[in-house]
């Protein structure tokens, strides 16, 4: 095999340096979208580009520095400093910035408020076009004024369509810059199943396809076979994209629960297993016992309980075993009956809190016991309800304020139903 090819990483080789050539995306480079206008254009404005890794941010910024005509600088955030910066703007005004400079830096989130603010006189000025790169939200890492001077773009995931289509033309560039032109044969499904096991990042894959080329053994006429065997061993682990501080993260958790509120108990157990193939047991934890009392509530009220045990039991257990009853607990709660009606309840009184005077505790709930000889109203007046037919009597519970307040409604489930007619019908005889 030729040596020189491979000392580049094939991610790199096969770069596009055309917006055609960029796999996906279609929503923002297609055919009359508004980032392909704007980079045909050249008149490139501060963008920041937010997504996946793997998904063509940097690819398209290089694109984009080159049709601007400016000179491109290029950060990572991880190990830049502001004396990094400084020295970009040093060019500003030289010879290497007359036509202006464009910066790409690279996971931006990375750098704190000050870092940010330090390129903020030079973005506005002109003098340096900025187009960041983040995996995380911009809207919660990105400082204000930067985000505000700045058009978003989000890159999408990429499908198994889009990196299959990748590896077919990264079979050509290695055939001819490492094989010598030597013919590369993948068995059927072999591209299909490396970029499914990338999860939607390109570089995977690519490093993937590299690995399963460099290591098949060579056929009688010189070329390669891959083979499923080859392509399974070079993709064993499935890489799926988390990271406990980052989006993907708040993606997992949010799914798990729209997906036991909507009673699928296959998409439960299915982000349920990507919290447990990340290890994350506490959130696992957290998260049930909240979608038990939130999402399930008062229609099963034995759900807390249950749920409360497999907790305990996965913590004293530990993964793997801990697995067993968290999928129990998930399950339960996807096919379980659903009411939100407790969790409405609270979030209404405490929006009465907060917006208007509730008032005082009525007297007969207040724990006093002795009256001032000043008062106008001597003495308790509580009523026991134990002491009364059916452990009930009416007596005003609610301050003056809000007396006539509704915050709870029973749900249409028939737990809360059957609370529901046996109050009415207790509560009618006292009418």
């Amino acid at each position: 095999m030729n040596n020189q090819g491979r000392d580049i990483p094939l991610a790199d080789r096969i770069r596009p340096a055309a917006l055609d050539e960029v796999a996906g995306q279609k929503h923002i480079l297609g055919e009359g979208k508004i980032l392909r206008k704007i980079i045909e254009s050249g008149r490139i404005p501060n963008m920041i580009f937010y997504g996946p890794a793997g998904t063509g941010k940097t690819t398209v910024a290089n694109i984009a520095a080159k049709a601007s005509g400016r000179t491109l600088y290029k950060l990572n955030a991880t190990s830049a400093s502001v004396k990094d910066i400084k020295e970009i703007i040093n060019d500003c005004d030289s010879l290497i910035g007359q036509n202006g400079i464009l910066l790409y830096l690279d996971e931006i989130q990375n750098f704190n408020k000050k870092q940010q603010q330090s390129l903020l006189e030079y973005t506005e000025n002109g003098k340096i076009t900025l187009i960041a790169s983040t995996t995380e939200n911009p809207y919660f890492y990105v400082y204000n004024a930067i985000l505000s001077r700045s058009t978003v773009f989000e890159f999408k995931q990429l499908g198994a369509e889009d990196i299959t289509e990748v590896l077919e033309r990264a079979l050509e560039i290695l055939s001819r810059e490492d094989l010598g032109g030597a013919r590369i044969s993948a068995e059927e499904n072999v591209l299909r199943h490396i970029s499914e096991k990338s999860d939607g990042d390109v570089r995977k894959a690519l490093t993937a396809l590299e690995m399963a080329v460099l290591y098949s053994a060579p056929s009688p006429d010189g070329g390669v076979d891959i083979t499923m065997e080859m392509a399974e061993q070079c993709t064993q682990k499935h890489a799926f994209k988390y990271d406990k501080n980052g989006d993907s993260h708040y993606d997992i958790i949010s799914a798990l629960q729209k997906s036991i509120r909507g009673s699928d108990p296959n998409a439960a157990v299915h982000y349920l297993a990507r919290l447990v193939a990340a290890d994350d047991l506490p959130i696992i934890c957290r998260r049930l016992l909240v979608i038990a009392a939130e999402d399930v509530g008062l229609a099963y009220p034995m759900a807390i309980p249950i749920v409360k045990a497999c907790v305990d039991s996965a913590l004293q257990l530990g993964f793997p075993e801990a697995r067993i009853p968290l999928a129990d607990a998930a399950v339960l709660l996807a096919t379980a009956p659903k009411s939100n009606s407790g969790y409405n309840a609270i979030n209404a009184a405490l929006s009465d809190l907060q917006s208007r005077d509730t008032g005082e505790i009525p007297r007969q709930l207040q724990n006093k016991h002795y009256d001032g000889s000043g008062n106008e109203v001597v003495g308790q007046n509580y009523l026991y309800p134990h002491s009364y037919p059916n452990h009930y009597v009416e007596q005003q519970y609610l301050p003056d304020n809000i007396k006539d307040a509704k915050y709870y409604v029973f749900g249409e489930n028939k737990t809360e139903q059957a609370a529901k007619e046996y109050w009415d019908r207790i509560k009618g005889k006292k009418k």
